[in-house]
């Protein structure tokens, strides 16, 4: 390896032949490139979709009816499904050992909301105190919705940041008054929410107080909960799943819904939609190494090619080697050497430029869906490898073919 004869050999050979060792850098140059471009946007895409699950809590079950599809026992299809405060209690009882957090919600779009001169048109939901939990809620100032504000009717109100920044304008918020839909509330809490401002547009009161003032009655627009949590992924996929089934075939049993409607009942699982994207993920990633992979390749089948025509230059020089006591191993160390480190320099070098690349360009190309698109240190050594392993496969035919070489034969070759 630190031969000093051979390393002047293998310079030598670089400065008479500077074009063509170029372009035999260049197609290795750009398939590390594209596979570490293509690796961090895999990696962006991965962290986007991972940011948006943190919006609400990872296990999150959220339920909701619409109308019915099929006719059922008699019934025509069309009918609305509207589910109530029973449904929420059935639930509750039925798997009170497997929950962790649960609410019904009561949800008003539109509420024009305002305060001094200030207004707005928000979101309105009555939930109760879980909710905060169930939303990844985090309380900037006050506090959140109790069981004493459901017990007693109460008018107070939990605004997001957002709605804390159009109507006060960094003023104190806690213990003032906004009217929503024309009625007074008190805020007694501001909340941030992971969603960012889109998820900061809502107000949260009492469920109950919500029934009461908009003449809802007992009536719910969704169920929302969470399970305890389980030991691993899989688990809690299976429980989340066998919790969903079972919640969907309440509901349809109560209200006379045909097993097979898929519009009267809907059910949103956080967690079958995790498993989903990351699959997604996971083969966007094996897709991006294919890619990456099959680049590389065709930059070492150029090298191969490359090697295979400085072996056939350089045929009368091996023969001369051999004729004065060179082994076949010597030859093959030596059209292995010079391969490796041409593969190996050329792609380092598009290691460095993607890196570089990634840093300059990566926030500017950030979306909802593309989140810090980089690669980490396993990534880095694992190109690496690549590298090592490239420039061996593109040396180990030519340098199987040198040392194959008889002296007498490769003295008559000119």
């Amino acid at each position: 390896m630190f031969n000093i004869e051979r390393w002047q050999e293998i310079f030598e050979t670089i400065r008479k032949n500077k074009l063509r060792t170029f372009l035999t850098g260049l197609s290795v140059a750009s398939g590390i490139f594209i596979l570490v471009i293509l690796l961090a946007i895999g990696q962006g895409m991965q962290n986007g979709v991972a940011k948006e699950f943190e919006q609400d809590a990872a296990n999150r079950i959220s339920v909701w009816t619409g109308v019915t599809s099929e006719s059922f026992k008699g019934l025509n299809p069309g009918r609305r499904i509207q589910m109530d405060n029973t449904d929420y209690e059935i639930a509750e009882k039925k798997n009170i050992d497997q929950l962790e957090y649960k609410s019904g919600v009561y949800s008003i779009w539109g509420g024009l909301t305002s305060y001094g001169n200030e207004n707005g048109s928000y979101r309105i939901e009555g939930v109760r105190g879980d909710y905060q939990f169930l939303e990844n809620a985090s309380m900037v100032t006050g506090r959140f919705i109790n069981d004493s504000d459901l017990d007693n009717y109460e008018k107070v109100a939990v605004i997001g940041n957002r709605v804390y920044q159009d109507l006060f304008k960094q003023k104190n918020a806690i213990g003032e008054y906004i009217k929503i839909t024309g009625i007074q509330f008190k805020v007694v809490g501001v909340y941030t929410d992971p969603g960012g401002e889109r998820e900061e547009t809502r107000i949260f009161i009492p469920l109950t107080t919500s029934q009461r003032i908009y003449n809802a009655g007992n009536d719910l627009r969704s169920l929302v909960f969470t399970l305890k949590p389980e030991e691993n992924f899989d688990k809690a996929l299976a429980a989340s799943e066998a919790f969903s089934a079972q919640l969907e075939t309440d509901l349809k049993t109560r209200y006379s819904i045909s097993p097979t409607d898929e519009r009267a009942v809907n059910i949103n699982n956080s967690l079958e939609n995790a498993k989903r994207f990351y699959d997604l993920m996971n083969m966007i990633r094996w897709f991006f190494w294919g890619v990456g992979i099959c680049t590389i390749i065709a930059g070492v089948v150029g090298v191969s090619n490359i090697m295979l025509i400085i072996v056939k230059e350089r045929t009368k020089e091996i023969g001369i080697r051999k004729a004065i006591g060179a082994q076949p191993l010597s030859i093959i160390g030596m059209i292995l050497h010079e391969s490796i480190f041409v593969t190996a320099i050329a792609g380092f070098v598009g290691l460095i430029f993607s890196l570089f690349l990634l840093e300059l360009v990566g926030p500017y190309i950030e979306t909802d869906y593309i989140r810090n698109p980089s690669v980490d240190f396993g990534v880095a050594i694992t190109t690496v490898i690549i590298l090592i392993l490239a420039g061996t496969l593109a040396g180990f035919f030519p340098a199987r073919r040198a040392a194959k070489i008889k002296p007498i034969v490769a003295l008559r070759d000119e």
